[in-house]
């Protein structure tokens, strides 16, 4: 299959690289024409394990080229995937300009179906404005193209984000349309070939499960870190409250070693911008906010220790 990346950051290197090594024909777009240049060199601007490798092979096979031109790149493939950043405004809302300014772009050079693919990380209601934005485009050049947008985020953990992609534990598809969800299924088939893992929903539930995942993850670890500020208090070893607790199949192991808090750059400002999209929609996120001052607070506590 033929595939158009837009972005060549995290995301849309891994994304990338693991769709070639797949057999599938790549094109990665940025508008950053010194890093298409550098990565045409073998130069990778990211440090993830294995992805260099996989890069390489794929590059040397003819399967992965980049490019800094939107034109070539929308003429590329039949699937379009934007996964450009999503950088936090100063009241935390996701700033959406450069999925837009794609989504422009191609809807000013398709001249056949696409099949526009979001992999960021975007608040609920992104790919109608995605749809509206090309629908605006194509109307400007009048002209009357089919397209579909799609809602399919990643899942990736730094560290460990090629064998992620390689063996999802999910494949989120947000679409209410019956023909994209089997591109979609032959798209990720090979990925997904020893047991169904394609969750298949409307496009809204699967923008707002990327979020809910972060969120889920960075209340967890706030959630132990106020427990180790109380069993400081009290007395109690939170290392054996781990134990005890973690063992529980319905708690688990993951993400319940106390800390500093959470930080990177994902957990902080999805957060930030599921709180903004509840207040948004008049709904008070009283838990998260929570979560947001504990893991705030929490920074301070390792300094107080010294």
């Amino acid at each position: 299959m033929r595939i158009t990346i837009f972005g060549s950051g995290y995301v849309g290197l891994v994304t990338g690289a693991c769709f070639a090594d797949a057999g599938n024909d790549v094109l990665c777009v940025d508008v950053d024409a010194g890093k298409i240049e550098r990565l045409k060199q073998g130069e990778i601007p990211i440090h993830e394990p294995g992805l260099e490798d996989v890069i390489a092979r794929n590059v040397a096979a003819g399967r992965l080229r980049f490019t800094d031109s939107a034109e070539e790149g929308v003429a590329h493939g039949l699937f379009q995937l934007i996964a450009v950043g999503t950088p936090p405004e100063e009241d935390g809302s996701a700033d959406l300009k450069y999925v837009l300014t794609v989504a422009r772009s191609i809807g000013a050079h398709m001249s056949e179906y696409k099949v526009i693919v979001t992999k960021s990380t975007v608040p609920v209601g992104t790919s109608d404005k995605v749809r509206a934005a090309i629908d605006a485009t194509l109307a400007a050049r009048q002209a009357s193209i089919e397209f579909d947008v799609v809602s399919n985020p990643e899942f990736l953990k730094e560290g460990a984000a090629i064998e992620d992609f390689m063996r999802p534990d999910r494949v989120v598809i947000g679409t209410n349309n019956p023909r994209v969800v089997e591109l979609m299924r032959a798209l990720y088939d090979p990925f997904t070939r020893n047991r169904e893992r394609l969750i298949v929903m409307d496009v809204r539930s699967s923008e707002l499960t990327k979020y809910a995942a972060n969120a889920m993850l960075a209340t967890k670890i706030s959630f132990m870190n106020e427990l180790a500020n109380i069993a400081e208090r009290v007395g109690a070893d939170i290392e054996d409250v781990r134990l005890g607790i973690g063992s529980d199949p319905r708690i688990g192991y993951q993400f319940i070693y106390p800390g500093v808090g959470y930080g990177g750059s994902c957990f902080p400002k999805d957060v930030r911008a599921l709180i903004r999209s509840a207040d948004d929609a008049g709904y008070p996120a009283k838990i998260l906010g929570a979560v947001e001052a504990v893991n705030s607070a929490q920074k301070e506590v390792l300094f107080a220790k010294c």
